[in-house]
């Protein structure tokens, strides 16, 4: 046996899922650790943020939506905060052992956020914001991405007012800090016990969710709001708070309404973006974003972390730590 077959290829661990099911679904397992190609960045990871859609890839709901082909193996996790291990040929953004934080946005892929090691693009990356821990930073990305990709399509003059459900979710309260910097009056739908917190970030005026959204709304905005931004995913009730000719956002496919009284009707799917991912960590860096983590899990522990997300009551993202 030659010394170069004695060499033992470097490994890592990774969480992964071979049959969907609960949360028993997710396994660690240990994998070669990959290497970046031209272009890349092979990012050690230090914090991963945990969110719904980790559990849609670990129930196979994408897969019945049609929007995967099913794998033997399929990677978790989208969020990623960590330094630079390695760069690929022609990468000159990124050195070693620079602080990151990037989005994998592809759903075809066997290894995901959730591991020690994970290559990505980079201009899937973005500095990490000074002042802020891996764990706090690893909240940004694909929260603060969907907000402000969901925003950038309302094309709204200053002034204009916003309607945003679920505002004190992740990507709500996102969006309706992001909205109200950009100038625009924001309505923000939420429980009654997150009134506080949301005219703190910028919320113009508060509708419980209790209340008919669409009657509750259009009283304080008459003729309904010029957009929405439907993160609870509610429908109707918030499409009818829109007024005609306006703006309704969806972020989850297939939720939209059908586009009645002339309202634009758009579904947004986050895409990776290192630029802009840059501007919504400088905003963070600058404390103009609020950062909520409700509690952090090794990741080892994803399935406990995953049964906590579903007792639900959270403000602020679970975190795993390799």
């Amino acid at each position: 046996m030659t010394s170069l077959q004695n060499e033992k290829v470097p490994t890592m661990r990774a969480v992964v899922v071979r049959t969907p099911g609960g949360p028993e679904a997710l396994t660690l397992t240990e994998v070669p650790i990959p290497a970046p190609g031209a272009g890349q960045v092979l990012v050690r990871v230090e914090a991963t943020a945990v969110n719904p859609v980790d559990v849609a890839t670990r129930t196979g709901m994408l897969v019945e939506a049609g929007l995967v082909s099913p794998r033997p193996v399929t990677g978790v996790g989208w969020d990623v905060a960590g330094r630079v291990e390695s760069v690929g040929a022609g990468v000159i953004e990124f050195a070693v052992g620079d602080r990151v934080i990037g989005l994998r946005d592809r759903l075809d892929l066997s290894l995901g956020t959730y591991a020690d090691y994970l290559v990505l693009d980079a201009a899937a990356l973005a500095p990490a914001p000074r002042g802020l821990s891996a764990v706090e930073a690893a909240t940004l990305p694909l929260n603060g991405l969907t907000a402000a990709q969901a925003l950038d399509l309302l094309d709204l003059p200053p002034g204009g007012t916003v309607l945003v459900t679920g505002a004190a979710g992740a990507v709500g309260g996102f969006a309706v800090e992001l909205a109200a910097q950009r100038g625009w009056r924001v309505v923000a739908n939420a429980d009654a016990a997150d009134e506080e917190f949301l005219h703190g970030v910028g919320a113009e005026w508060f509708v419980p969710r209790t209340d008919d959204l669409a009657d509750a709304v259009r009283r304080l905005v008459p003729g309904g709001v010029d957009a929405a931004v439907d993160a609870a995913v509610l429908g109707l009730p918030a499409f009818g708070a829109v007024r005609n000719r306006g703006v309704f956002v969806s972020v989850v496919a297939g939720a939209a309404p059908t586009p009645l009284r002339g309202i634009s009707v758009r579904e947004q799917w986050v895409a990776a973006d290192g630029a802009a991912l840059a501007r919504i960590a400088e905003l963070a860096e600058n404390r103009r974003l609020t950062i909520r983590v409700a509690e952090t899990f090794p990741l080892a522990d994803a399935a406990k972390a995953h049964h906590r997300m579903a007792e639900g009551k959270l403000r602020g993202r679970l975190v795993l730590v390799p």
